[in-house]
């Protein structure tokens, strides 16, 4: 880094970007101070949450269903395994990505970032989240596919956007790696959930 500042965590040496080497800095110095922002917000926390919640409390909630027997008495697909263990490991990564932008980086970035980031990770918490549980549930998830690829593909174009866009040329070796595992993840994740719903519930499917 430009000044050489760095910290040291579990053993990896992490560097505290400044406004000298940070394209996002620099832009968040030259905005009034009331218009800067926090890179890491509890929005943000609160959406990276989100799914892996309502996943939870979505599976306690069929779990008396008789199209979900296999919840008490197994075995579970090995759709649902691939799922939990890419999903709390994608999430892992964003908790530990949030805190190291809340209390050791403390970047500073635009308004512009904060809600481009923020409705990245919303649209899949949100809106994919939503439709893929009403396809899960549903005796006809193939009526739900179209609107679940039209919400991932918006998603994808937003997580682009915002990799492209404001996190090439500032992120270096070790937010790279933590949003690599955060959306490859979450990508991971969601593939099996798609499979169990929409090629193993299909009639006929083994």
């Amino acid at each position: 880094m430009a000044d050489g500042s760095n910290r040291r965590f579990l053993g990896i040496t992490l560097p505290i970007p400044c406004p000298a080497s940070c394209p996002s800095a620099r832009l968040a110095a030259t905005l009034p101070e009331a218009d800067r922002r926090l890179k890491a917000s509890s929005a943000s926390l609160v959406a990276l949450f989100f799914p892996a919640v309502g996943f939870v409390i979505a599976l306690a909630a069929v779990r008396n269903s008789p199209d979900f027997a296999w919840l008490a008495g197994g075995p579970w697909p090995w759709q649902l395994w691939v799922l939990s263990g890419c999903g709390t490991v994608a999430t892992a990564a964003g908790l530990m990505d949030w805190w190291y932008h809340r209390t050791i980086a403390k970047c500073a970035i635009s308004p512009k970032e904060r809600r481009c980031e923020l409705l990245a990770l919303a649209a899949g918490g949100g809106p994919v989240f939503a439709l893929m549980l009403g396809a899960s549930v549903s005796p006809r998830p193939q009526d739900w596919l179209l609107p679940v690829l039209v919400f991932v593909l918006f998603t994808t174009v937003l997580i682009c956007y915002d990799e492209f866009i404001f996190h090439r040329k500032r992120c270096q070796g070790f937010e790279t790696a933590l949003h690599r595992v955060l959306v490859f993840g979450n990508g991971v994740a969601w593939l099996a959930w798609a499979h169990w719903c929409f090629v193993s519930r299909l009639p006929g499917a083994s």
